[in-house]
């Protein structure tokens, strides 16, 4: 990351796949390009979904991924459901810009709160978001069943 160019954040392209995958291995998300790209297909088309890119020239330096939903016991839901910053930006307003494109998603979007859940073995990011002003409300368990046999 060159700290004298300008960080852009642009709506993500079906172009953006490969570097999307690249991103999400560094941080432990394994997906090949391939899966991204269809992934991308389906969610780009989806105008519950909205997916942007940090880019420095020609370079995604990170992406977020935010989605809308209407749950039955407490109605519409803006979420952060995706964010990953490249190590070589991190620490350097990047993941700042990417939510704040996210806020503005969901406020264009007449969005009363935006949430994001931070997996507890994800220590750095929990100062990060309370910094940007989003407080804890609860912690949780996820269980996971697989259907396939």
């Amino acid at each position: 990351m060159n700290p004298m160019q300008e960080v852009f954040i642009r709506v993500a392209t079906s172009e953006d796949a490969a570097a999307i995958a690249l991103l999400s291995n560094e941080l432990g998300y394994p997906a090949s390009a391939e899966a991204i790209q269809e992934r991308l297909a389906r969610l780009l088309n989806n105008s519950s979904h909205k997916i942007y890119v940090a880019t420095q020239e020609d370079n995604i330096l990170g992406w977020i991924a935010c989605e809308q939903r209407l749950l039955l016991e407490s109605g519409e839901v803006f979420e952060i459901v995706g964010l990953v910053v490249g190590k070589a930006a991190r620490r350097k307003n990047v993941g700042r810009q990417l939510v704040r494109a996210a806020e503005q998603w969901a406020e264009a979007l007449s969005a009363r709160a935006l949430r994001v859940r931070s997996n507890v073995q994800r220590q750095e990011s929990h100062p990060f978001y309370r910094a940007l002003g989003f407080e804890k409300s609860k912690t949780q368990h996820t269980y996971v069943k697989s259907l396939l046999s």
